[in-house]
């Protein structure tokens, strides 16, 4: 998925950010479209979650291109606001990767089919 402007379901939004607090409680992530950069660039991300609402949006194009080119899946929520929340982070986040997948690989693998599947 390179768009951005696909309609993501509230509930797979949900389900995204309950395992980014998971990810967050165990110190897994990256933060920040420049981290998450260098983490898809090296093939170290696992999963990479990129925020709908950044301003201007070409701060986060280039992620799903460079996710796709990685064969690293990506995920949609429409709040960077809410993601860094789910993150541990006081303010918003635009995007963040997942460096590992811990005990819910199998859950990232049904989410990142859902949002292979979304065009």
């Amino acid at each position: 998925m390179t768009d951005l402007n696909v309609s993501v379901p509230k509930e797979l939004q949900e389900k995204v950010l309950q395992l980014v607090e998971k990810a967050a409680k165990s110190k897994k992530l990256r933060l920040g479209i420049n981290e998450v950069t260098k983490m898809v660039e090296r093939g170290q991300a696992k999963f990479v979650i990129v925020a709908q609402d950044v301003s201007p949006p070409e701060i986060v194009l280039h992620v799903p291109v460079l996710c796709q080119e990685k064969s690293i899946p990506v995920g949609l929520v429409s709040s960077k606001k809410e993601l860094g929340e789910k993150a541990g982070l006081k303010v918003g986040t635009s995007a963040l990767a997942i460096m590992d997948e811990g005990d819910y690989k199998k859950e990232w693998d049904v989410l990142s089919k859902r949002f292979a599947e979304l065009k």
